[in-house]
């Protein structure tokens, strides 16, 4: 308990020294540039960056069902893949329900101190057919609003890849959206709502922060909460769903990255050929250092190391050029290799989809070395180490670091709220025969 009331305290810290450093650095507006703002044409919605934006959005929605529930699915063992997909199923239901509700207006409503939105779109509340986003002002608000709820949807799912094969499907749900509530619509009104990380000066293209990071501490924590499973191995059932699902990832990835330019325009495709060459450059890493250490390259690896490459490119997709993202994918290919294959053992946590191991780490390499290959010939809104601002990498620490004890307190908080009131485990023998049964009476494979 004392541990728990120290961390919070840091919590507490980081964060004002967040909001001060903030309002220290932020731009005093000019006459001139107050002028230039009122003269500005009215923002006009474009039909071209509609009509991409459209695309971008049902390929992140492609990315969740049915790219990660056959990825997970397929990793699972047999008897609990149906019980693994389900769980992102319901939560991209979730998500579609709440955000509509709360979600978005406490994440891109008008800052309240720094750390969430106002209430003033509950349930969409004056938002039209025609209205415009302060933040993206050439498409339909409603769109923006859709691309959002991919994004709040997939993050939630991406942390079950550590629950899977032993949590009550009741917990589950009940987990997304306390988990969705309480720590993913501050933490994107943080970095992307204009919350205290944003006015620092966070640099978080896609969700280095916001989604991989935030899920990937989550991952973490549950899964120690959780325990381990009495048949720890992982034994996956149909490793062409596996792969099969790192292939829709991959393409619908396409659309959580370059779609996050919010435009069809060069920042897009910049944003484009950086995840296509991250992700191969990592994939290939993988592979190397798995064929070193333990003398055979598996399709599993090849997966992985593609996974581990996409998420580590998501926050510097639209800021860095080619040899900052080839920098980025040789790194998510080799860190978060040793950190599934030796730290996890070492370790003994059962993260059974290491989940942690390629989006809290990959995500954590990411947002960080963003910081430093920053190019402003890319995005003149990104500025790294390499080209003359030091000051960018201390604060993509910051950006990490608070969101990486925020995630971990508030996931400890959910998890024990949950364990003395629905529980989180299912019992041994439903877990021996296979949650698919247990929890759903059904069998994927009509066994």
């Amino acid at each position: 308990m004392k541990k728990s009331i120290g961390i919070i305290v840091v919590l507490i810290v980081m964060s004002l020294a967040g909001m001060a450093l903030a309002e220290e650095t932020a731009p005093i507006a000019s006459p001139v540039a107050e002028a230039m703002a009122v003269e500005a044409p009215a923002p006009k919605i474009d039909t071209g960056d509609t009509a991409w934006m459209i695309v971008a959005t049902a390929l992140v929605m492609l990315m969740s069902i049915p790219g990660l529930a056959l990825f997970y699915g397929g990793l699972a063992k047999r008897k609990d893949s149906l019980n693994t997909m389900a769980m992102t199923f319901v939560t991209f239901c979730i998500a579609s329900v709440l955000w509509v509700i709360y979600g978005y207006t406490f994440t891109f409503g008008p800052d309240i101190g720094g750390f969430i939105g106002s209430a003033e779109k509950l349930m969409l509340k004056g938002v039209g057919s025609n209205s415009i986003s302060d933040l993206a002002k050439t498409i339909p608000e409603y769109i923006f609003i859709v691309y959002q709820l991919t994004f709040a949807a997939i993050t939630v799912a991406l942390a079950s890849g550590a629950y899977i094969e032993r949590m009550k499907f009741s917990a589950w749900i009940l987990f997304s959206i306390l988990w969705m509530t309480l720590v993913y619509l501050p933490v994107a009104h943080w970095v992307w709502g204009g919350g205290f990380l944003a006015k620092l000066g966070a640099l978080d293209f896609a969700g280095g922060t916001v989604v991989h990071i935030n899920a990937g501490v989550a991952a973490l924590v549950g899964a120690l909460v959780l325990g381990k499973r009495k048949e720890k191995a992982l034994l996956p059932g149909n490793l062409t769903l596996v792969v099969t699902g790192a292939g829709l990832l991959w393409f619908g990835w396409f659309g959580f990255n370059a779609g996050s330019a919010l435009a069809a325009n060069g920042i897009a495709g910049a944003a484009f050929i950086n995840t296509n060459t991250a992700t191969a450059v990592a994939a290939l890493s993988w592979m190397v250092v798995e064929w070193m250490h333990s003398k055979k390259p598996t399709v599993l690896g090849l997966a992985s190391g593609a996974v581990g490459g996409l998420v580590a490119i998501t926050p510097a997709a639209g800021f860095v050029n080619i040899t900052g993202a080839i920098v980025i994918g040789i790194a998510a290919g080799i860190i978060p290799f040793f950190a599934v294959a030796v730290m996890k053992r070492k370790l003994g946590y059962d993260d059974t989809l290491d989940a942690f191991g390629i989006h809290g780490v990959g995500g954590t390499i990411g947002a960080v070395l963003t910081g430093v290959f920053a190019d402003p010939s890319i995005n003149e809104l990104g500025k790294g180490l390499l080209y003359g601002n030091p000051g960018q990498l201390l604060t993509q620490l910051i950006a990490v670091g608070a969101t990486i004890v925020y995630s971990a307190v508030m996931t400890l908080i959910i998890f024990m709220l949950i364990k003395f009131t629905v529980g989180l485990r299912v019992d041994v023998e439903d877990e021996i025969m296979g949650l698919d049964e247990s929890q759903h009476g059904e069998n994927a494979y009509n066994l």
